[in-house]
C-alpha cells in the first residue's frame, strides 16, 4: 500500500543490533510506511549486514567511525522528503504520529520542529521530561497548536528538512549528549518555532547498552559549550554557576569541566550571541530547567 511520501525516518546506531532490528520491525509496520535511513556509527556487531538481510529496503550508511549526532547530518543528506523524523535505535513511533506531525508542519509553515510525547516501555508511563515540555513557560503566538519549546529531543522529534539543513545540522564538536540545544537556538534565531504536540507519541525502551558516565560527562561539557557559544555573559555566568552546583563531585565531572575549558579558543572564535527575543525565551526556560526533576546529571 502507498505510504506517506512527506516524511522519512533517520536513525543513528552503534553496536545495538538487536534493538535496532526491533525498532525497524516496528517502523515497517507503520501505516505511513516511511523511508528509513540508518547511519551505522562504526558498529562491530554485524549491524549493517543484519539490517540488509532483514530490512533490505532500509538505506544503511557506514561512515566507518562513530560520528555521534553528526551521523544524523549524514543521513539527512539522503532525505528527499520535506520532513525528517529522528528516531533512536531504542525508540519507535506510534502508528499515525508521523502523519500527524507532517499534517502539523503542513499547516504551520513557521514551525521547524514538532516533538512528541514519550512513552517509556515496558511499563507505558510517560517520560518525566514530558511534563516539562507540556508546561513550557514560553508564550505561544496565536494560531500555533501546542506549547512552544526552546529546544527539542532528537529521538522524539520531526523536523522540517530544509530548516535543519539551512541551520547546519548538529555540531561535530558536540558529538552526542545535549547536542540539540545549540541547533534549537540557531533555528529560533532564524525565526522558526519549536513545538510540543501532545497527540503524537513515540515509545522508548531504554537500552542497557549505554555508558551513563560518558553520557553525563559529554552532557556537562556540551551544556557549558552551548551556554558560552550563544548566551550573553551575564546569563552564561549564572547558568554556569548553577550547573557547577548541580553536578556530582567526582572525577567524571572534573574531567568534563576540563574538557569544556579546553574548548575556550574554539568558543571565542565561534561565539555568536542569539538575538534578544531568543535570549528572552532562554531566560524564561532557565528557571524551569533548573528545578526540573527530569534534568539531573547522573551516572
Amino acid at each position: 500500500m502507498p505510504g506517506d511520501d512527506r516524511i522519512s525516518v533517520v536513525i543513528i546506531t552503534h553496536n545495538r543490533k538487536a534493538e535496532l532490528l526491533r525498532t525497524l520491525d516496528r517502523l515497517a509496520a507503520l501505516p505511513e510506511r516511511p523511508r528509513v535511513i540508518v547511519t551505522d556509527n562504526g558498529s562491530t556487531d554485524g549491524t549493517a549486514r543484519a539490517v540488509a538481510e532483514r530490512h533490505p529496503r532500509v538505506r544503511v550508511l557506514s561512515p566507518g567511525a562513530n560520528l555521534g549526532a553528526v551521523g544524523r547530518n549524514l543521513a539527512v543528506r539522503e532525505v528527499r522528503t520535506p520532513y525528517t523524523a529522528f528516531c533512536d535505535d531504542d525508540t519507535w513511533w506510534s502508528p499515525g504520529s508521523l502523519a500527524g506531525a507532517a499534517d502539523l508542519l503542513d499547516a504551520h509553515q513557521a514551525v521547524a520542529t514538532v516533538t512528541a510525547r514519550i512513552v517509556v516501555e515496558p511499563g507505558g508511563e510517560e517520560d518525566p521530561i514530558v511534563e516539562e515540555l507540556r508546561s513550557s513557560p514560553l508564550p505561544r503566538p496565536a494560531g500555533l497548536p501546542g506549547p512552544v519549546l526552546g529546544s527539542f529531543l532528537a529521538g522524539a522529534t520531526v523536523l522540517r528538512t530544509g530548516a535543519f539543513r539551512a541551520a547546519g545540522g548538529f555540531s561535530p564538536r558536540l558529538w552526542l549528549g545535549g547536542e540539540e540545544e545549540l541547533l534549537a537556538a540557531d533555528l529560533m534565531a532564524r525565526g522558526w518555532w519549536l513545538l510540543f504536540a501532545e497527540e503524537l507519541s513515540i515509545h522508548h525502551a531504554p537500552s542497557a547498552l549505554r555508558d551513563p558516565t560518558r553520557r553525563r560527562a559529554d552532557g556537562i561539557r556540551n551544556t557549558l559549550w552551548f551556554t558560552w557559544l550563544r548566551r550573553p555573559a551575564g546569563p552564561a555566568l549564572r547558568r554556569t554557576w548553577r550547573l557547577l552546583g548541580s553536578v556530582p563531585r567526582d572525577r567524571a565531572s572534573a574531567a568534563a569541566l576540563l574538557r569544556a575549558a579546553a574548548g575556550t579558543p574554539w568558543l571565542l572564535r565561534e561565539r555568536r550571541v542569539v538575538p534578544p527575543p531568543v535570549e528572552a525565551a532562554l531566560r524564561l526556560l532557565d528557571e524551569a530547567q533548573h528545578h526540573s526533576k527530569a534534568r539531573r546529571y547522573v551516572g
